[in-house]
């Protein structure tokens, strides 16, 4: 049985301040002609963090116990803003609505997945996005801003689906852009508080893991 998502978000300042991003597992074999065989564990990335690092006060750690407690520790799953990797652009760049390509329209299809892309000239991978900000999607068919009205975005799928009489046209590239965040969850049943130690700089350890959408 999976358990829910409670459509908050970790404290907005403490998790910007936070270390942590993505996971890959790789098995790793060594051959006897001194080559490796290497193969992916994984599909995707996991995101993880360390919640702890960001706090700088007792009133920031006692926040996070608050959060902690409401969210019944590792039960329930939320948003976490990633302190880097938050939108549809690069660091420092504001969001446009061509930013990401989520497909072709063919005439029918009203409904496309938000996704981000990631890559080089010599490989790339595209990252499913499931909780956008709310009001921060924008759209654009063919390189032209398609008004709001036009489509409606679920921000707890992360799924835009465009509006009748707005069906995209077969062929016409569809794009987007948004500020995301991260579904994780608590990585840790127990935070253990220590404030002579929290007092000397000696931070708690508070796991976040990444979580299926």
């Amino acid at each position: 049985m999976t358990s829910g998502f409670h459509d908050v978000r970790f404290p907005l300042r403490l998790s910007l301040s936070t270390s942590g991003g993505p996971v890959r597992r790789t098995d790793i074999v060594n051959l006897s002609n001194g080559r490796e065989s290497r193969n992916s564990r994984w599909r995707d990335a996991r995101r993880s963090y360390d919640a702890g690092s960001g706090l700088r006060s007792v009133a920031d750690l006692y926040e996070v116990l608050e959060f902690f407690e409401a969210r019944s520790g590792e039960l329930y799953g939320f948003r976490f803003r990633d302190p880097i990797d938050w939108s549809s652009s690069r660091p420092g760049i504001p969001v446009t609505p061509g930013d990401q390509r989520l497909g072709t329209g063919d005439g029918v299809t009203v409904t496309f997945p938000l996704v981000k892309t990631y890559g080089d000239a010599a490989g790339g991978s595209v990252r499913r996005i499931a909780k956008p900000a709310d009001g921060s999607v924008v759209v654009a068919l063919d390189g032209v801003p398609v008004p709001g009205a036009a489509f409606d975005c679920d921000t707890a799928t992360g799924t835009v689906t465009f509006a009748a009489g707005h069906v995209p046209a077969p062929g016409s590239s569809i794009t987007a852009g948004f500020e995301f965040d991260v579904p994780v969850r608590f990585a840790t049943g127990r935070i253990e508080v220590n404030l002579s130690a929290f007092n000397a700089g000696r931070i708690p350890t508070i796991p976040l893991t990444e979580i299926a959408p």
